[in-house]
């Protein structure tokens, strides 16, 4: 390990530890349905054409597939030509991915047991659920092969800002806990490619793409897939009031003349390689 490495990695947990605690001291599980995540959220895979591009998988490569989903994305890396093994924590995801004919099993981002089996590790839309950030770039590391790659995208610095302020207002309005309006990690790409570069990855590009997203079934929709835990914490009665102050508070910046909404979405997208630059290949 470098010189200082040991301390700034210290001191980033420390910081990511005590901003979870200021958030909210429980801790959030998605049990995704797989029907209601494809009528509300498939623009999910729809829009990683980029993040596939940058992957661009290779006949006969090993792939690990990190939070398949319904296999969506897998599918895509199989017709490729690869070999690959989706891992996701929700059964109905999983159940979905199988239904596809993909290679998935249950597994998690904090614990990944895998050695120097893949040639790379894709991940698209979920690395910002996972805030124990070390622990997925460490398990991401022992799975690859030497000199192989990790290519991700997921949420940035400045991802669903308005939406997230909008619920934190509405949460101090009707007396809720605003830190479940953000349960996520969405690091700056500083953040994240010192943290790439502390576990012995060289970041070949790394970028923080704005991505104003259209939502096709609206704000509720977005909010009832996404953030439900976040009205939950409310008594039934009360939860249609708080929705409707959130909603309106997102409004004026968030939906069109026309009531289209689009999800002010910010995107980190990167890749990296484990091990040093080979000679003519230089990072960026």
């Amino acid at each position: 390990m470098r010189p200082g490495v040991r301390n700034s990695r210290m001191q980033r947990s420390a910081i990511v530890g005590t901003t979870n605690q200021r958030k909210a001291a429980v801790t959030e599980t998605n049990p995704w349905s797989a029907e209601g995540y494809d009528h509300h959220a498939r623009f999910v895979s729809e829009l990683a054409g980029g993040v596939f591009d940058w992957l661009a998988p290779k006949p006969g490569e090993r792939i690990l597939d990190l939070g398949c989903g319904d296999g969506a994305l897998t599918e895509r890396i199989v017709a490729a030509g690869a070999s690959v093994l989706g891992i996701d924590h929700s059964p109905s995801m999983l159940d979905a991915a199988r239904e596809r004919g993909m290679d998935v099993r249950s597994g998690d981002a904090r614990q990944l047991d895998f050695d120097t089996e893949f040639d790379a590790v894709f991940s698209n839309a979920v690395l910002h659920w996972v805030t124990e950030a070390d622990l997925a770039v460490a398990g991401v590391a022992r799975a690859l092969k030497p000199g192989g790659r990790f290519v991700a995208e997921f949420g940035g610095h400045g991802n669903v800002a308005t939406i997230v302020t909008a619920m934190r207002a509405a949460a101090q309005i009707h007396g809720g806990e605003a830190g479940l309006a953000h349960p996520w990690y969405f690091p700056t790409p500083e953040q994240y490619g010192a943290l790439l570069q502390d576990h012995g990855f060289t970041v070949h590009r790394i970028a923080l793409i704005p991505r104003p997203t259209p939502l096709p079934t609206g704000m509720q929709g977005w909010l009832a897939t996404f953030r439900q835990p976040f009205f939950d914490q409310f008594p039934q009665a009360h939860r249609a009031a708080v929705l409707e102050t959130a909603v309106s508070l997102m409004e004026p910046s968030l939906r069109d003349c026309k009531g289209n909404w689009t999800a002010d979405y910010v995107r980190i997208r990167l890749e990296a390689r484990l091990g040093p630059v080979a000679d003519g290949d230089p990072a960026t």
